[in-house]
């Protein structure tokens, strides 16, 4: 019987040789510094309107701005938003925690938020897209299964290779991140107080489960849920990547779908089967903000739920199609 370390270590040679995954951090290494300096300049423009005032007078402003545009012509939706917002920064006044203070690992906490809805899912699908589909185009895996290697190792192989790079390109964008911010931010503010908890029923922040956990902690847990969901993206990359020969087509299949899930998630607010859509529940991190959910009612629970559904479906029909498939026809 031949375990599956050296399959492992065979793919992943394979996967290095690509300079796929070098390609995305390349390109991670060079939107930072973008995103940095966007942020340096709005805490410029800041400073320059309302001058260096401590961060209370300027949430007690913005509370006050937003109340008094409350009772103007605004979409309904925007009145919700603005409503939950004032609560929220209400909440963090009378705790005394600045839910934006400006430092690198709050800035690399930041950016994984906003990056997991799309950006991280791209990036993976960029990456695992071609695992199967380029070595059925090119002939290499008739190569493979001649050897005394049961189908379902080789695609375990490859399946475990793909959890290795997801977690890298997760570790290695968290650590470009900070080490980049840190330049104009400072390296400190691990121990800073980040409010989580909250929960949003209708247009009421729940307050109830609220609570203070530090900085460091906080950028832990949006890692893992961050994982989770590029994972989800990898297993259907890798089904998508076993049904279709083609890379090129594998790949557009899954940009597209990314990208369609990003315009729905704008747009489906009453449309309440699309809940059980998986890219309307890869944001998992928002549900810890205590963010407005894309559908009313949706919970981390109920998107971590239908995410691992998603998963499980896809790898039953990878590992199906992929253990009968005549291959070598």
């Amino acid at each position: 019987m031949v375990n599956l370390y050296p399959l492992v270590k065979n793919e992943t040679i394979k996967m290095l040789r690509k300079r796929r995954f070098q390609v995305v951090i390349l390109i991670v290494a060079a939107l930072i510094p973008i995103f940095v300096y966007a942020q340096v300049r709005i805490a410029e423009n800041n400073r320059k309107q309302f001058g260096d005032v401590d961060w209370r007078i300027s949430a007690e402003k913005r509370v006050a701005d937003m109340s008094n545009t409350m009772s103007s012509n605004i979409p309904e939706e925007w009145k919700m938003y603005r409503k939950i917002e004032i609560q929220r920064l209400e909440y963090s006044l009378e705790k005394n925690v600045d839910p934006s203070a400006p430092t690198s690992v709050n800035f690399a906490s930041t950016f994984i938020h906003n990056a997991v809805g799309l950006f991280l899912p791209l990036l993976v699908a960029v990456l695992a897209s071609d695992i199967v589909s380029s070595e059925q185009s090119t002939g290499t895996i008739k190569l493979l299964l001649t050897r005394p290697v049961r189908r379902w190792k080789i695609l375990m192989s490859k399946f475990i290779t793909l959890i290795l790079f997801v977690s890298l390109i997760l570790i290695s964008t968290a650590l470009l991140t900070y080490l980049i911010s840190s330049i104009a931010f400072g390296v400190g503010g691990w121990t800073a107080p980040v409010l989580t908890g909250f929960q949003v029923t209708g247009d009421v922040l729940d307050t109830s489960q609220a609570y203070i956990i530090n900085q460091w902690q906080y950028l832990l847990m949006e890692l893992g849920l961050a994982w989770f969901s590029c994972l989800t993206v990898a297993t259907l990359s890798l089904m998508i990547s076993v049904l279709v020969r083609s890379t090129a087509a594998g790949m557009g299949i899954m940009l597209a779908v990314l990208i369609a899930g990003m315009i729905l998630t704008n747009m489906v607010s009453t449309w309440e089967s699309a809940k059980y859509l998986f890219m309307i529940n890869l944001d998992t991190i928002s549900f810890l903000a205590g963010s407005i959910p894309p559908v009313p009612g949706l919970t981390m629970g109920f998107s971590l739920s239908v995410l691992a559904v998603w998963a499980l479906a896809a790898l039953g029909i990878s590992f199906g199609v992929f253990t009968r498939r005549d291959i070598l026809g």
